[in-house]
């Protein structure tokens, strides 16, 4: 059996062992630092529920893992790297799957390979869902080849994208510009039309300038990304701006969307009732309430 053991047990981790179901020829195992705190029972419970085996220790997860997935948040990456790393047996692949700068990955790399370990970049290059472990992957670095036959064994659809640490996760931040950006211009465009009450109008010449996109669909599903995923977004646009700022660009932008996205993301509203108009309205109370 080879033990693979995920840390971090959040929305990710979830989905993927989902969507493995048990596979077989694997002893699935996780740890999430929830479980010296009050969630632990509720961690305890979806870990059952999907036949993985949740550890009280990092160390009891990771010493006898042959492959580990880091599925943390973004600005806890470096870290789990750093505190985590020592556990690993020697030659044990870690695949940190987090969306950080090309930079922070090396950061994490050093601390991977200086405990023994073979290090991969990778970038989850769309939402978990509805894919799940088909989600698209680009792996990267020096050992990313050897992480590959693991992953197909998981049936995941992971492509190569360089030898280099970074070279993966240098396109999905780059990416994100575009993608977190939109959404971040979506709630900026269409908070601004609900509160001046001229959401109509505004939309119809959206459409009116780009008729192939559904404006009102596609703010609404923009806006209920940044409800339930804008804290995490923010961590990850950080990150955004930090790869800007090493290649020796401006990043204004990325610091603006990371702004939006945590504006909204903290307001805890989770994705509210379906709809533009409805989301609009609670985001528009949510901000004159926290005011």
């Amino acid at each position: 059996m080879t033990q693979l053991t995920l840390i971090g047990f959040g929305e990710a981790a979830q989905a993927f062992a989902k969507g493995w179901n048990a596979p077989r020829g694997f002893d699935l195992g996780c740890y999430d630092r929830k479980m010296g705190g009050a969630e632990r029972a509720t961690v305890l419970e979806r870990a059952a529920a999907l036949s993985v085996t949740a550890q009280d220790s990092p160390e009891a997860a990771l010493s006898g893992a042959q492959i580990v997935l880091s599925l943390v948040t973004a600005d806890q990456a470096v870290h789990a790297a750093r505190d985590y790393a020592p556990f690993l047996r020697p030659e044990a692949l870690w695949l940190d799957c987090n969306s950080c700068a090309p930079s922070s990955k090396t950061q994490a790399a050093g601390y991977v390979q200086a405990a023994g370990g073979r290090y991969v970049d990778v970038a989850v290059m769309a939402p978990v869902y509805p894919k799940l472990h088909h989600v698209p992957l680009l792996v990267s670095g020096p050992h990313a080849a050897s992480a590959l036959p693991y992953l197909q064994a998981l049936d995941m659809r992971a492509t190569l994208a360089g030898p280099e640490i970074g070279a993966a996760s240098s396109v999905k931040m780059i990416r994100s510009v575009m993608i977190k950006g939109m959404e971040a211009l979506s709630a900026e465009c269409l908070l601004a039309a609900r509160r001046a009450n001229l959401t109509d109008a505004v939309i119809a010449s959206l459409q009116a300038s780009d008729p192939d996109t559904d404006w009102a669909a596609r703010g609404n599903y923009n806006l209920e990304r940044m409800m339930v995923h804008g804290t995490r977004r923010a961590a990850e646009m950080e990150e955004v701006a930090k790869t800007l700022a090493d290649l020796g660009l401006p990043n204004d932008m990325a610091q603006a969307v990371t702004r939006w996205q945590r504006t909204v993301g903290s307001l805890g509203l989770g994705a509210g009732k379906d709809g533009l108009e409805s989301r609009s309205t609670a985001v528009l109370e949510g901000l004159a309430h926290k005011g």
